[in-house]
């Protein structure tokens, strides 16, 4: 079979090879791979700055957004042959950590964890793909076009879940919400914060195209300007950061109203510095109540509620947020990103084109 290969730590190492088929071994499904999303992290592995192959070999195969079909289920394991499925990314640590011991492997503590398609496990980038039946999520039928989305939905499902449960220590009533960056996390939060019937803003760079677009579709407002005055302005209960550009992040913290949440899911470059006025962020959080959380990654119940997002959302909307589907037979050019993308798939079949 054919699968989307990367030699970790090498640039211009991504290929597409003919590999084994997997043989599913006990408690596994077989898979019919279907659709493979493609995000920064994939792109970072790609140009030789991440990812870990599993021991003993020198490539991985790519790829943690999976979308496939199952071809053969164990009897008894809930799937059946035809069930629409997609993998989590993450395992829990062999230790493991108190968190990964009671099924919380998206908080590991020692940092053990493995992951598909990043760290030491192959991804789901194959015309075939085997996992084990507590690490599948079954889709409905409805999603087999945009299904492939499940996976950064569940990463913002749990930056919302994190932000329900910070509002829990006092009363809280969130009316209106920030998201910074109108990329696939981003337009993902903001889809979930309508749903949620939060007044949506969303802060984005480009000031034209199909960005505003989906935005604005989705019955939120679309910004461009000077991130520290939209937030000034808006005075947001809720921010979602999804650029991790290190002055936006300070901009937020410094303008969401009395006891907001601001929530950090972009990862910051390191090495680049900024000025700041540690002071006056400290008043602010202190007196304000405020509070400032990392998110990544996502349990089982998160995969769950994505499934259940996009299931709610609009069909089209969806289908608009992948702009661009190449086949393996494209890789590697078509893999580089390109202007006007949002959302980039691999199809591993003729029929995800």
């Amino acid at each position: 079979m054919r699968a989307l290969t990367i030699v970790p730590g090498k640039a211009d190492s991504l290929a597409v090879r003919e590999v084994e088929d997997p043989r599913p071994g006990p408690g596994e499904l077989l898979v019919r791979g279907l659709a493979l999303g493609v995000c920064g992290t994939d792109r970072e592995i790609a140009a030789g700055d991440y990812g870990w192959a599993p021991a003993g070999r020198e490539y991985l195969v790519l790829g943690h957004e999976s979308l496939g079909r199952v071809e053969h289920a164990p009897a008894d394991s809930g799937f059946a042959a035809g069930d629409l499925v997609v993998g989590i990314v993450r395992r829990p640590d062999p230790v493991p950590c108190s968190a990964c011991a009671h099924g919380r492997f998206d908080m590991c503590r020692n940092g053990r964890y493995t992951e598909r398609g990043i760290k030491d496990v192959d991804g789901y980038g194959s015309e075939l793909w085997c996992v084990e039946t507590d690490y599948a999520v079954r889709l409905p039928p409805e999603l087999e076009r945009t299904g492939v989305l499940t996976e950064p939905t569940s990463v913002v499902a749990k930056a919302w879940d994190q932000i329900d449960r910070i509002g829990q220590r006092g009363y809280f009533a969130p009316e209106r919400a920030l998201i910074t960056g109108a990329g696939p996390i981003g337009l993902l939060a903001a889809m979930i914060g309508a749903q949620r019937g939060l007044d949506v803003h969303v802060l984005d760079r480009v000031t034209d195209g199909i960005k505003p677009d989906l935005v604005r579709r989705l019955g939120a407002t679309y910004h461009h300007d000077d991130p520290a005055e939209v937030a000034d302005r808006l005075d947001p209960d809720v921010v979602i950061e999804a650029t991790g550009v290190g002055q936006v992040v300070f901009d937020m913290i410094a303008h969401t109203s009395p006891t907001g949440i601001v929530c950090l899911t972009g990862v910051s470059p390191r090495g680049r510095t900024l000025t700041v006025d540690a002071g006056a962020v400290n008043r602010t959080m202190v007196l304000d109540n405020e509070v400032v959380v990392g998110s990544v990654n996502a349990s089982h119940d998160h995969y769950h509620q994505a499934v259940e997002a996009l299931a709610a959302a609009d069909p089209h909307w969806l289908e608009a947020l992948v702009t661009r589907r190449v086949g393996l037979d494209k890789i590697p050019a078509g893999f580089q990103a390109e202007e006007g993308d949002v959302k980039l798939v691999v199809a591993l079949d003729d029929v995800h084109m």
